[in-house]
């Protein structure tokens, strides 16, 4: 089935994705039977293997796979630096060498992960290489297929993806086995699966000055958050942004986040992957937030945003609103706002080097920006159409059968929690 290109974004840090897991490996603490392929044994782990030469994401990955064995066992997984342990776990993505070794001994079936998105195959499998005699063999599509066969593996053992940020406990064990065969979720049917941690002060700021003891979220609080979308099988995030700004504040936020394979975004008043701090914080420099007035200025200021995304994966935000989250104008000033989208396609296009359409973007049709669809304003085909419920909760409107033809395809950023008038919703 064609991916749809959508996008799901949540005010203020919850997130849940359904079904897009395996509902069990036959995971079992009683029966270490020659039948089974045994995980744990007498409080012992099988040493786990991830190739060196693989994506910086799916290392980290297999780190937290041997930290969760040690949460069930009292004793982290042995990290090999080899494959050549009788029993063992393999992970890694289909193009890395030691997956490319297996799959050309025929031992697991490239063709089901060639060309897929996100997907994994989680297979117990006899001999894959030599001197392994039998290995739980974890293959991605992409980083990410590997991130989450990893993660899954995690969850079938008994470690929430909340086992850090909502302190659940996980049960010791110190015998695990499960069905041997292949196991898959396919691939995601919501290609953008993601969370904005939204109106963040004064609680989220205050736990991150006692924990870190910084202004502002760094890469340490950013990875753990990072940590927990992927192991609800997310892959995307909108940061804070209401007195922080992530690429800003700390430059490893954003290496880190791309490190760990997730794709970064801005929220819809953010465009060309800048914070509105950073313009708020030199407003006195920088001038008015009108492109009627100011945009050599502006455009400026969103060139120096693609060049430093340029290089990940993050979807950039296109359009523009207000200066602070406000109305850019009382009436919806179409020919500006579709000047303003062409401009900003140019600059991705040239700072880039490569077509616009090449480079994941958003509009996001929040409060008064629906305004401007309703007056006729269109996005390119590339783009990805991004709805909102308004501040109550309530989905405004969804596309009918001739908008869902949409190419670049439609999303749905919805409030789990919002500050703001007419009243406050939690």
């Amino acid at each position: 089935m064609k991916l749809i290109k959508s996008l799901i974004a949540s005010a203020f840090m919850a997130m849940s994705v359904t079904g897009f897991a395996i509902d069990n490996v036959g995971i079992t603490t009683t029966s270490l039977s020659p039948d089974r392929f045994t995980l744990i044994q007498d409080g012992k782990s099988l040493p786990v293997y991830v190739d060196d030469a693989d994506d910086s994401g799916v290392k980290i990955a297999v780190r937290n796979l041997a930290a969760d064995f040690g949460r069930v066992t009292g004793n982290d997984a042995v990290l090999a630096d080899a494959p050549s342990e009788s029993r063992m776990i393999i992970v890694g993505t289909i193009d890395s060498p030691v997956m490319e070794r297996i799959a050309k001994a025929g031992k697991i079936d490239a063709s089901q992960l060639k060309g897929k998105y996100e997907k994994y195959l989680m297979s117990t499998v006899q001999s894959p290489l030599p001197g392994v005699d039998e290995a739980l063999v974890i293959a991605g599509s992409d980083r990410r297929g590997a991130i989450y066969g990893v993660y899954e593996l995690s969850e079938q053992i008994g470690v929430s993806p909340w086992y850090d940020w909502a302190d659940v406990p996980v049960a010791h064990n110190d015998n695990m086995s499960m069905s041997r065969g292949t196991y898959t979720a396919g691939e995601p049917a919501v290609k953008y699966r993601g969370l904005f941690l939204n109106d963040e002060a004064p609680c989220l700021t205050g736990w991150v000055k006692n924990t870190y003891g910084t202004d502002y979220g760094d890469h340490r609080f950013y990875a753990r958050v990072f940590e927990l979308i992927l192991r609800l099988r997310g892959n995307m995030m909108w940061p804070a942004m209401w007195g922080w700004a992530f690429y800003a504040d700390d430059p490893e936020n954003s290496k880190t986040a791309d490190d760990m394979g997730v794709v970064m975004g801005t929220s819809h008043h953010e465009p060309m992957a800048r914070n509105h701090q950073e313009w708020a914080r030199r407003r006195g420099e920088n001038g008015p937030w009108n492109y009627a007035t100011n945009r050599d200025v502006i455009d400026r200021f969103f060139v120096e945003g693609i060049e430093r995304a340029k290089n990940t994966e993050d979807i950039v935000t296109i359009g523009m609103r207000g200066d602070g989250d406000e109305a850019m104008s009382a009436e919806a000033d179409v020919k500006l706002l579709k000047e303003i989208i062409n401009n900003q396609r140019k600059i991705i296009s040239k700072v880039t080097r490569k077509k616009a359409s090449a480079t994941p973007q958003v509009w996001a049709l929040y409060k008064e920006v629906l305004d401007y669809y309703d007056k006729g304003l269109r996005a390119p085909d590339d783009v990805i159409y991004l709805l909102c419920d308004d501040n109550w909760g309530n989905v405004r409107r969804l596309p009918n059968a001739e908008e869902r033809r949409h190419p670049g395809g439609w999303g749905m950023y919805y409030h789990v929690d919002y500050v703001g008038a007419p009243r406050n919703s939690k």
